[in-house]
């Protein structure tokens, strides 16, 4: 299992746009100069989103290789991670098959998408023992510590193969950002208790993002930042664009977590 980036960017998300902000990146052009300057930045890892010709989300096998094959040429040291999230368009079953039709190296999977009932479980564990067997590391997002703790359960039970896992903590949301987020260490806890090897990064909603990613750092973590989750720097103001967001994280960052 290959670890996770120190710092990933997550440019653009599912959601928003260019009445969001100008310098989101919704083409794939957009995306590779995007992957250009935040490497430049500091950023180690990038997350990708990719979009319809009208801009709305898009899961598509055949897009996400060949953005992959121009990043590859680009930022061949840059870590790449496709999504396979759901966003309210997809099921379960279509994000599988996209992704064994693609068979990418990293991929970020909610696991609540991928278990949105408890009968869920037999197609959940084929795909999850699926991706182990093809060498497709899966980034598991959760979004609270409960989740986290079934998470624990799952691998207990075998549902999800695999002695090592790579998480995501997700903080917040876009409608009340992270002010309110329970711990980091809350996240933590569960999997500490069952056993669970893991290696973790943390993401933020609104302009707690900073310090939140900061907190993930010190808890031995890494940072996911970007304009999918927050458009704003520590202090408030908009980023110019997200290599904006990146030099400002990765300032705040080697002092805690050393590259």
């Amino acid at each position: 299992m290959s670890p996770l980036p120190r710092l990933m960017v997550a440019p653009n998300g599912a959601r928003r746009g260019k009445a969001d902000h100008p310098a989101l990146p919704i083409t794939d052009s957009e995306m590779v100069e995007t992957a250009i300057a935040c490497h430049a930045a500091g950023a180690d890892g990038i997350h990708l989103h990719i979009r319809d010709a009208n801009g709305a989300h898009l899961l598509d096998a055949g897009r996400y290789a060949a953005l992959v094959e121009r990043l590859k040429d680009v930022v061949p040291d840059m870590y790449l991670q496709v999504t396979s999230e759901a966003a309210g368009r997809y099921l379960a079953a279509e994000q599988q098959a996209m992704l064994k039709a693609l068979k990418p190296r990293h991929v970020s999977i909610g696991l609540r998408e991928m278990v949105r009932q408890p009968g869920d479980w037999p197609k959940a564990r084929d795909f999850y023992i699926w991706a182990s067997e093809e060498g497709v590391q899966i980034q598991h997002i959760l979004y609270s510590p409960a989740e986290a703790k079934a998470f624990a359960v799952a691998c207990r039970n075998r549902l999800i193969p695999g002695d090592s896992h790579l998480l995501l903590f997700v903080q917040g949301s876009y409608a009340n950002g992270a002010a309110d987020s329970v711990p980091l260490e809350d996240y933590l806890s569960p999997l500490s208790e069952a056993g669970i090897e893991h290696d973790w990064m943390a993401c933020a909603f609104g302009p707690e993002e900073t310090q939140s990613l900061i907190r993930a750092a010190e808890l031995g973590g890494k940072a996911r930042v970007g304009f999918e989750n927050s458009l704003w720097h520590a202090d408030g103001t908009l980023a110019r664009d997200n290599a904006d967001r990146v030099a400002a994280l990765a300032a705040a960052l080697p002092v805690l977590t050393p590259a």
